[in-house]
């Protein structure tokens, strides 16, 4: 089970959630950067970069059975919010691709650098695999 939280007259968020209460499995994605299975790096781009992030994610979930719709939280990394603003539209685009129109809790934050030095991004999620009901 899986309840947005959205206070009374605020604005709704566009692009995640101010909130989710939820109950089930917890499943914690560590860290994921934008490098393939082999741990290489196939493009420098920022959005390209991103995409091979959220497909890693994604493949993690798969391993607890989850999806992105279990997603509850979402914590950015970037080394460049002038370029994350500056390319939001592509940035949309390329996570509704992989994720589909499913929009957790989310904080996104600037670092001065990743532990991969070719790293643009590093995301790191929560998801919770609803219990089935007896």
């Amino acid at each position: 089970m899986k309840k947005l939280l959205q206070p009374e007259g605020w604005l709704t968020p566009k692009g995640y959630a101010n909130g989710i209460a939820a109950r089930g499995t917890l499943v914690f994605v560590g860290g994921q950067i934008g490098w393939n299975a082999q741990q290489q790096f196939e493009s420098d781009d920022f959005i390209l970069q991103t995409a091979q992030t959220l497909r890693n994610i994604v493949a993690v979930l798969q391993e607890a059975n989850a999806g992105p719709e279990h997603m509850v939280r979402m914590t950015w990394y970037v080394t460049d919010r002038v370029e994350y603003n500056s390319r939001l539209s592509e940035l949309g685009k390329v996570y509704r691709e992989v994720m589909g129109r499913n929009f957790p809790a989310m904080a996104c934050l600037e670092v001065s650098g990743l532990m991969e030095a070719q790293a643009k991004i590093e995301i790191e999620v929560t998801a919770v695999i609803p219990d089935k009901e007896n």
